[in-house]
């Protein structure tokens, strides 16, 4: 079942020609998910082509690069003739200020769009075999992060071992799977834990937004598969990090050690480093203890597949 990511937007509150303000598209199984929409996102959309049947958005703040991007958005999926309702998921406190963007050209869209407030620890969605959960942030306004969480997963079925107990091909072996007990022709029963392995984590990613490094990052999902950190500056500009309400490359790597992520990725990079991102790596891979290649500053426009972490 596909796991896709696709960082449309990369770029700290100025754009740069390289990078568009925040956003990061995802894509589950024929479901598309937006976090977060800063100004142009709609462009990117059709520049990476994610398409727009977005079903629910995520807005980590209201500050304009997180947020302009709604009008357009908006716009461009009426003038698609979209019939479909969005959801806006926002922080509590928010809501006029996302009903002053729906409404910004004067009228409300062509199609159905609920704001529903949400605030740390709440569930901000709930799908078929995941859910997509809110946790506190440290920013200089109403915020919080977000993490797409999978239910775990069904063991694995032990087929051999299933016919050495004797039972039959078919819908039995279903039934075992499960979680029911079958009965054989001759009275034997045989249970679902005889055929059936531990049940395997699904996979998970959390995406902070703006924030200073906090306690909550760490634990809002077990073990992530993909940790998307504010990594807006590097060491040179630590105080100012802490100033702003912000976190560098070195402590985004520290919070994805604590928090066990397999992967880091570097968002929200400051218009002072359009040069080179390079010290934002080498700085988060000094400290990252997993694999140093699994720490990456993504660009406009790159993908990443998040397999099952027993997919290998």
């Amino acid at each position: 079942m596909p796991l896709r990511v696709t960082f449309l937007g990369t770029a700290g509150a100025i754009p740069t020609t390289d990078r568009n303000p925040s956003s990061v598209f995802v894509a589950r199984e024929g479901e598309e998910l937006l976090f977060d929409a800063g100004e142009g996102t709609q462009r990117q959309m059709m520049r990476f082509s994610t398409g727009f049947s977005v079903s629910q958005l995520f807005v980590t703040h209201c500050h304009g690069d997180h947020v302009l991007g709604i009008p357009g958005l908006l716009q461009t999926m009426a003038f698609n003739d979209r019939e479909e309702p969005l959801a806006i998921h926002t922080p509590h406190g928010t809501r006029q200020r996302i009903t002053e963007l729906v409404t910004a050209l004067g009228n409300r869209p062509s199609f159905p769009v609920r704001i529903n407030e949400v605030g740390a620890g709440d569930v901000a969605y709930r799908a078929d075999e995941y859910e997509i959960r809110a946790f506190e942030t440290d920013h200089d306004t109403r915020s919080v992060g977000y993490a797409l969480v999978e239910d775990d997963r069904k063991g694995r079925f032990d087929r051999e071992r299933a016919e050495e107990l004797g039972v039959p091909v078919g819908p039995a072996f279903s039934k075992l799977h499960e979680g029911e007990s079958v009965e054989l022709e001759d009275g034997t029963v045989v249970d679902p834990e005889q055929v059936v392995g531990d049940p395997r984590p699904g996979r998970s990613i959390v995406y902070t937004g703006d924030t200073r490094p906090t306690e909550a990052t760490i634990t809002a999902a077990e073990d992530p598969d993909l940790l998307i950190h504010d990594g807006t500056f590097a060491d040179d500009m630590a105080d100012r990090a802490a100033e702003t309400a912000h976190a560098t490359a070195r402590q985004a790597a520290e919070m994805a050690n604590r928090a066990g992520a397999d992967r880091l990725a570097l968002m929200h990079l400051s218009s002072r480093y359009a040069g080179s991102t390079a010290d934002h790596e080498s700085q988060a891979r000094e400290v990252f203890t997993g694999d140093p290649d699994a720490v990456f500053v993504p660009d406009d426009g790159d993908r990443l597949e998040i397999p099952y972490p027993d997919s290998e």
